[in-house]
């Protein structure tokens, strides 16, 4: 069974910077899907995607983080990153990673998640 592991959150002031990274470990590789993205949740706020990621490299991210956050994928090191620059107190939230198989209609691997948190 694959599973989804996040790291590299953490606290940071308002203007910093981190590196998210979600590595699949198990019976899989990331080859396998065609789609990986990243959403996040703030306390008493529903889930929303933060950025994606297909298997050509084609990426797709919210307004509120475009130029600000890039997403990247290393099918050698079963790994997919969120470079996040120039964070802001709104941007804290629990950030999770998604995969979606090429037979799945939706995303249907989910990570834990890991807590950013961004002070003013």
């Amino acid at each position: 069974q694959m599973r989804l592991v996040e790291s590299g959150g953490g606290l940071v002031q308002a203007g910093g910077s981190l590196r998210l990274s979600c590595t699949a470990s198990g019976s899989g590789s990331i080859s396998n899907f065609n789609l990986l993205g990243w959403y996040r949740q703030a306390p008493g706020k529903p889930r929303e995607s933060v950025a994606s990621i297909t298997d050509g490299g084609f990426t797709v991210y919210i307004d509120s983080v475009k130029g600000r956050f890039t997403i990247s994928r290393d099918n050698a090191k079963n790994t997919v990153y969120l470079g996040m620059d120039n964070l802001k107190p709104e941007d804290t939230a629990v950030y999770i990673c998604a995969a979606k198989s090429r037979s799945s209609r939706m995303y249907d691997y989910w990570g834990q998640g890991t807590q950013v948190t961004v002070s003013s």
